[in-house]
């Protein structure tokens, strides 16, 4: 079975809204790139939610020598929206068309490799529905001081395994878990 897999940008504070603004770019460096260029080799498909959708529309396209461009750019994308509808106007993307819950189980269970999954309130769904595999964070050591958390209203206890971790030299921790039934 294919697996689904999620990686955002965090602060310390649990914000994971706009990382661009907590965070600078020479704090990634090659240990950051090189982690994320393992975590994408493994996957084919894309899962995007709404609002992230239109915000990658108008910038990846136009990045031709960025190794996260020559990913996402030519992989199938699928779109959860409950407010787009017809065709979308980016290359190899399709809206869901029904439950996402059910389109990611289908999904799963075809052929291809692992699907990466972005977007807040599509991995917070997949992480409920017990659909996500994995999710890494990378936690950068700064404080937003406002915007949306990933873990925000959900109700009881979430427990998760630490699967993996390391430390940059640039002072960011890269945290991947699995949740625990």
């Amino acid at each position: 079975m294919r697996k689904a897999t999620a990686h955002l940008f965090s602060s310390v504070d649990g914000v994971v809204e706009r990382p661009d603004t907590f965070f600078r770019f020479e704090s990634m460096g090659p240990e950051e790139a090189a982690f994320m260029a393992k975590g994408l080799a493994t996957c084919t498909d894309v899962i995007l939610g709404r609002k992230i959708y239109q915000e990658w529309a108008g910038y990846w396209p136009t990045q031709k020598d960025d190794p996260f461009a020559a990913f996402i750019n030519p992989a199938p994308k699928y779109v959860a929206s409950r407010t787009l509808t017809g065709d979308l106007e980016r290359e190899n993307a399709t809206l869901i068309d029904g439950d996402l819950i059910e389109f990611v189980r289908t999904l799963k269970e075809g052929e291809g490799g692992d699907i990466n999954v972005d977007g807040i309130t599509v991995i917070r769904e997949l992480i409920l529905a017990r659909l996500l595999d994995t999710l890494t964070l990378t936690v950068h050591p700064a404080a937003a001081g406002s915007g949306r958390t990933l873990f925000e209203s959900i109700d009881g206890p979430l427990l998760l395994d630490l699967v993996d971790s390391t430390v940059t030299k640039t002072g960011n921790a890269i945290l991947t878990y699995r949740f625990k039934d």
